[in-house]
């Protein structure tokens, strides 16, 4: 009930409101930004993702785990916490072989687990969304030492804002397809508060790139950080 109560399923159920997604192809390329086709690609998780575990926290409608599986020949887990979002991966992408999309919270689904990955993502997913203390060092857990997380979460001096100054979230805003807009909590920090917690939870940071979208103004939008597990 509290899944569906969510802005995330709001989002979902007026993008399947037309009825399920059909079968789509396979994009050519993995994103991390608001503007498709600015910044890395899947190169980011590992110069050769072949047979590699890969794990999703926040899959959405499963473009970037499809695009691993089919065009990488990772084994990729896409997890989304609503589940009409992971009927709309399946719908679009269920037919892929080394493909997997489950419904499940991502720390849940990363406690319960005792498989480990050889790279963990999120792309404006469950990282930052999630109360980092508690979800960086479940991810830890999954990740055997030197193995990578990567995450693209919205800047947070996106807009002209002033990023976080302690380590409570923020309130922000999700933009539905009819254009209301419901609130939720994000965590917002910068590089160094990023580096602080993923080093904490047995991380190490490895990079971090800002993006900028021109439709959005000069401020920047994305920013991607790169770790490996201690």
């Amino acid at each position: 009930m509290l899944t569906q109560a969510s802005p995330w399923h709001a989002h979902a159920l007026q993008r399947t409101a037309a009825g399920l997604a059909e079968p789509l192809a396979v994009p050519a390329r993995m994103e991390w930004t608001t503007r498709p086709g600015k910044g890395p690609g899947a190169e980011i998780l590992g110069p050769d993702l072949r047979g590699k575990r890969l794990l999703e926290l926040g899959c959405g409608p499963g473009h970037n785990a499809a695009h691993l599986a089919t065009r990488h020949g990772a084994h990729v887990t896409g997890v989304d916490l609503v589940g009409l979002q992971i009927r709309r991966a399946r719908s679009h992408y269920g037919r892929l072989n080394n493909l997997a999309f489950v419904a499940s919270h991502a720390l849940h689904h990363l406690q319960a687990s005792d498989e480990r990955c050889d790279a963990i993502y999120s792309v404006f997913g469950a990282v930052g969304l999630v109360a980092p203390e508690l979800l960086l060092p479940a991810i830890a857990q999954c990740l055997s030492p030197g193995r990578v997380l990567a995450f693209s979460v919205p800047h947070p001096q996106r807009g002209g804002r002033v990023p976080s100054a302690d380590d409570r979230p923020r309130r922000d805003f999700v933009s539905l397809p009819d254009r209301t807009r419901l609130p939720i909590a994000r965590w917002e920090f910068t590089t160094d508060r990023w580096e602080r917690h993923l080093s904490q939870a047995g991380l190490r940071l490895t990079s971090a790139q800002e993006f900028h979208d021109p439709r959005m103004g000069h401020w920047p939008t994305t920013l991607l950080i790169r770790a490996r597990k201690l």
